[in-house]
């Protein structure tokens, strides 16, 4: 049992960071930027051609975070801003089309083979009934900490009542003098940076390739829409949400319900359970479990 607890939350990982910046950047930005999935892939594998060039883990990691997050400052500069201006659909669409170019430069750059970082062979740690291991543990204490670090950024700051100001008001928050250009390009950033995060830890607990960011795509929105897109801390209820669903259909045995010894799942059922959540949420509750005030593209 507990190692199902533990599956579910290494899943959540993959998602939560990705699923809040997304929700972060809607809240202010009013669209939904689908490149973040690709900054996500680009945060894991800079910093493992980093770490292959002979920079030392840590520092690569914060390299290539940082970096992402500056190409994301750059890209909304000179696409995202202008495309908001002729509408929000022309921005999302556009934004799928940048995260369909960074795949095509990764194919050209990286290559198609999986990559992942050279970290020391251990036994995993037996808790419980659950074995964990020790890069699983450093990629939940990486998006525990960035969680913690952005809850505190945003409700205990002055610049974090800014934001929220801005994203519930920005007319009224720029007549009380609050540079909301400003504070987009810093949600930007922040969840550029959150996005990589999310990323290297996907990277730490195993391999990745050119697909690691499509293959966030649909479980990302899914788990956004789900917690309120717009509430970047409801997105990490719907992404708890999605990874629980997740793992149970390709987790689970089903045998006994069929009579037999082992029933599983395929894996690329996953993906199927991650739609059907998206389309019942949409029928059912449209403006997702965490009701914002923001409306849907």
């Amino acid at each position: 049992m507990f190692q199902f607890i533990v599956d579910v939350l290494m899943r959540a990982c993959d998602l939560m960071l990705v699923a809040i910046g997304m929700s972060a950047v809607y809240s202010l930005m009013k669209f939904p930027n689908i490149a973040l999935v690709q900054y996500a892939a680009s945060g894991g594998m800079l910093a493992i051609v980093l770490q292959k060039a002979g920079v030392p883990l840590w520092v690569s990691v914060i390299f290539a975070v940082l970096l992402t997050g500056l190409l994301a400052v750059v890209l909304n500069e000179i696409l995202f801003n202008r495309m908001l201006k002729i509408g929000s659909s022309t921005a999302m669409i556009g934004s799928l089309a940048v995260a369909m170019i960074f795949s095509a430069v990764f194919l050209v750059t990286v290559g198609p083979d999986p990559a992942r970082f050279a970290l020391p062979i251990a036994r995993p740690i037996l808790v419980l009934d659950a074995r964990i291991t020790v890069p699983q543990l450093l990629s939940f204490a990486i998006v525990a900490v960035a969680i913690g670090l952005f809850a505190l950024l945003y409700f205990r700051t002055d610049l974090g009542r800014c934001m929220r100001a801005t994203s519930t008001n920005e007319v009224l928050a720029d007549a009380t003098g609050i540079n909301t250009r400003r504070m987009k390009t810093i949600i930007v950033l922040i969840s550029a940076v959150m996005a990589a995060l999310g990323g290297v830890a996907i990277a730490l607990k195993g391999e990745v390739d050119i697909q690691v960011g499509m293959d966030l795509l649909l479980p990302v929105f899914a788990s956004a829409i789900l917690g309120g897109l717009g509430n970047p801390f409801g997105a990490m209820a719907g992404a708890l949400l999605i990874s629980f669903t997740e793992t149970v259909v390709t987790a689970v045995n089903f045998g006994p319900l069929f009579g037999q010894v082992v029933v599983f799942l395929p894996v690329a059922y996953a993906s199927a359970i991650s739609f059907l959540l998206l389309v019942a949420a949409l029928l059912w509750r449209p403006r997702g479990l965490f009701v914002s005030e923001v409306k849907r593209v």
